[in-house]
This record gives structure tokens, sequence and C-alpha cells, in this order.
């Protein structure tokens, strides 16, 4: 069969069109939700509703547009998911800003969120075979690692924001490299893995009922714990260092089916935790507020411990934490209502905290509802790794979506008590740029995967009839 003759298969209308369903029910929910907010807090109806309903039901309909051109056989729940949780976090940000919350911008939030909805178009329509990244390994490893060294390297007036060296800012322009660094790194390590993944694969010793791999296997995992110790050490980043570590184990593990891997990992980052906690301050303060949250003080009339001020060191090791956990308590299992509870009490409520700023709105079972979607986007991710034709997109999509969902245990671990705080933000709600356009990045990769995944044969038509020839 030549190459004139074949063609790919079509996307069935009706897929299409569920798709498109989905999409709208979702851009009908936010509206709602954001119509609720206007009506609890104004008495009526928000002036801009019109505006913000029109300009998200045209930024998903681009997507869905790209998304129809590029990648037809994509998982048709991947975007109305994404674009629910994006449109509630705009919701929330919204209201924040009614309660006049200090940092809280939706016209903000939404320019960074049409800017995401094209990095996601670009990504589709650049990478038309998602494993040419498989090429860029070691290049994508190099960018990764200068992305996550450069704001250590930089000044401080440059690259530190309340003790964290995280960003790069220049003039009014600023940006978390960290955020485009994860994406790179797990292009690195599936790449990496698929070469070695034999090697690392086989068995030592036998301890107990575990294989143990060989000693000199060890080199790859000991040299990521180093890197990520290095961040937690020089940028006092200790997100990036547990989601960096913790998605490098996850991948060893999916590559090599050994689990003497995951329990060497854990042991690693135990060790070092511990050693941190010792040495370096600012992780022990993040262990003893968790330990012992009640340690909250609160100065009455400093003004850097007001509700919705800037929070610092004087407040207290666990004011943050304990004022987003007094606001869950407060929504219950119900919730206040969107609008009618006090989010604006909650330091940083529009971004590391706004898990628990929605929570006192919308109660225990509007936050499981919101789980359950990034656990189905989660889900879909993997089912796309699963269903890969080739190791390279099973190792990527399975780390993409383990990166995710390693996010989304983190932070809401960490506002939650559950886990040490670390400073990462909610995924796709928290404001900001940075994380939004890395996550909508990684979303289209997802998608361009999942398309690759589900896409049926190449047809080809023969000259005496309707007779179809599938090739593998």
């Amino acid at each position: 069969m030549s190459e004139a003759s074949a063609a790919p298969v079509p996307m069935p209308a009706k897929r299409r069109g569920a798709q498109l369903v989905m999409l709208a029910a979702a851009v009908l929910i936010v509206m709602g939700a954001y119509a609720n907010v206007g009506l609890a807090v104004e008495g009526k109806l928000p002036s801009g509703m019109l505006t913000y309903g029109l300009s998200l039901a045209v930024l998903m309909s681009v997507a869905y547009l790209v998304l129809a051109k590029f990648a037809p056989w994509a998982d048709p729940l991947i975007l109305p998911l994404v674009t629910l949780v994006n449109g509630l976090g705009l919701v929330m940000i919204y209201r924040l800003e009614l309660a006049e919350m200090a940092g809280a911008s939706s016209a903000n939030q939404i320019m960074w969120t049409a800017v995401g909805v094209v990095m996601f178009a670009v990504t589709l329509i650049v990478i038309r075979d998602h494993r040419m990244l498989q090429r860029l390994t070691y290049t994508a490893g190099a960018v990764g690692l200068v992305l996550l060294a450069a704001p250590a390297l930089l000044p401080g007036s440059i690259s530190e924001v309340q003790g964290a060296k995280i960003w790069i800012r220049l003039g009014g322009f600023s940006i978390q490299p960290g955020e485009f660094a994860k994406l790179a790194l797990v292009v690195f390590f599936a790449g990496y893995l698929v070469a070695k993944r034999d090697v690392l694969a086989l068995a030592g010793r036998r301890l107990l009922f575990i294989d143990l791999p060989r000693a000199r296997d060890l080199g790859p995992v000991l040299i990521v714990w180093v890197v990520s110790l290095g961040v937690l050490v020089f940028e006092k980043d200790l997100g990036t260092s547990l989601l960096l570590f913790g998605t490098f184990v996850a991948m060893l593990y999916i590559a090599t089916q050994r689990t003497s891997w995951v329990l060497i990992g854990i042991l690693l980052f135990c060790f070092g935790a511990f050693v941190a906690g010792q040495l370096f301050d600012h992780v022990g303060a993040r262990f003893d507020a968790w330990l012992d949250p009640s340690n909250a003080i609160y100065y009455g009339n400093d003004p850097v411990c007001e509700p919705g001020g800037a929070v610092n060191s004087m407040c207290g090791k666990s004011y943050q934490v304990m004022q987003g956990l007094f606001g869950l308590g407060a929504g219950g299992i119900l919730g206040t209502g969107l609008g009618q509870g006090h989010p604006d009490l909650i330091p940083l409520s529009f971004s590391d905290f706004i898990f628990d700023a929605l929570g006192e709105e919308i109660g225990l079972t509007g936050l499981m509802a919101l789980l359950m979607i990034y656990a189905l986007i989660v889900e879909r991710g993997l089912r796309t790794s699963i269903a890969a034709r080739d190791p390279f997109s099973k190792l990527l999509a399975g780390g993409l979506s383990f990166i995710l969902a390693w996010q989304v245990f983190i932070i809401v671990g960490g506002v939650t008590n559950l886990i040490p705080l670390t400073g990462l933000v909610t995924p796709f709600m928290s404001q900001g740029g940075s994380a939004l356009l890395a996550n909508w990045i990684l979303i289209a990769l997802l998608v361009r995967m999942s398309d690759a995944a589900r896409r049926p044969p190449p047809q080809a038509i023969q000259n005496e009839g309707l007779t179809q020839v599938f090739q593998r």
C-alpha cells in the first residue's frame, strides 16, 4: 500500500459531539458558580458575567477546534475535566477579589488562562509525533537542570520570595522556571529509563522477599536524590525537591517493575528529610509546624499578621495552616455556600491555600468531588500510558500523570496538615502564570499521546472496492 492511498481514520461524529457537549456542560457549571458568587456577595448577577462567560467559552472552543483538528482521537474527557477545574479556580479567585483579598486578580488569571490555552494549542500543532521527544532526551535533561538551578545562581533580589529562591524577576515580569523544568526532566527520565531499563531491572541479592538491585546500578537514583537535596538546600524549595525525586522513583518502578526501587527511594527520602531537618532551620521549621500546628501566634496589631496581609515568621510557624484548618472546619460537610464564607481570613488563599478557601464554601462534599475530577484526569492519563504502543510513550504518559497526581497530593496534604507544607500550588486553580502554563503544556502532551494510543491503524482503500487493509 502506498503512502498516497493511506489516510488517518476520522473520529466518529458522535465522539466529537459528546466531547463538545461535555465541554459546554463544564463551562455552564463554571458560569453557574460565578453567578452564585455574585448573588451571594453583591445580591445581583456579576456585571461582567456575560463577558466572562463568552471569554471562557471562546477559549475552550479554540482548544476544542485545535484538538479536533490535530488530535481527533484523543481522550474526549481530558479537556472538559481540565476546563472545569480551571474555571472553578477562576471563580474562586473572583470570589477572593470581591472580598478585597490582597493579590487576588481574576482579570490576570483569565489572561494567564488564555495564554495557557494558546500554549496548549501550540504544543499540539508543533509536536505532531511525541516520539520525537525521545531524540531530545539529553537535551531535555540539560534544559531541565538549567531551569532548575537558575534561581539558585541568581542574586536574591531577583530570585527570592518569602525565603525561597524559585523565581526569576526582571522588571515587571516574573517566571518560576522550576514549573517548566519538571516537564523537561520527565521527558529526560522517560528517554533515559527506556534506554537503561534492562540494566536497572537486573536483580542483585535477595533480601527476604525482595530482589535488591545491584550496587553499581544505584547511581541514577542517588544522583537524582542529590539533585533534589540541592534544590532543598540552595533554593529552600521543599515542594519541587519532593516532586522531582518522587516522580523519578515512580517512573523507575514503571520502567523496571521492581518494588525494591520504591523501598530504596522511600529510605533515601526519609534519611534526607531527617538530615535536612536537623541541619537547616527552614526545613526544621516546616516539620515543627506539621507536628505542632497549634503553635500559631497572632500578634493582634501587627499589620503583617492581619488577615489578608503578608505573612512572615512573626505570625508563628503554623499560622497559615491553622487558619486554613479553621476555614475547613467552618465549612463542614456541605460548606457555607459560594460567596458566604470568609476565605479572606486565610493567608495566601488565592495561591497556596486556595484548596482550604474553596473548602470553606463548598464543604467536604464539594472538595471530594473536586478531588474526584483530579483523579479522573490522572486516570485518563494512566489509561493512555497502558494503551501506548511503545515504551517511551508508556513512561512519558505515566510520568506526566504521576507528576500531576503527586502535586495534588503534596499540596492538599500540606494545607490539611497531613504532611508538612511544601509551598506548591493547586494545579489549574491557584493564581499565577508559570504553573498554569506548565500544566496546560502537560495536558497537551497527554492529549497528543492519547491520540496516538487510541487512533486506529491507517486505512487503505483498494481500487476494487471498499476493502480496508489495516497496518500495524
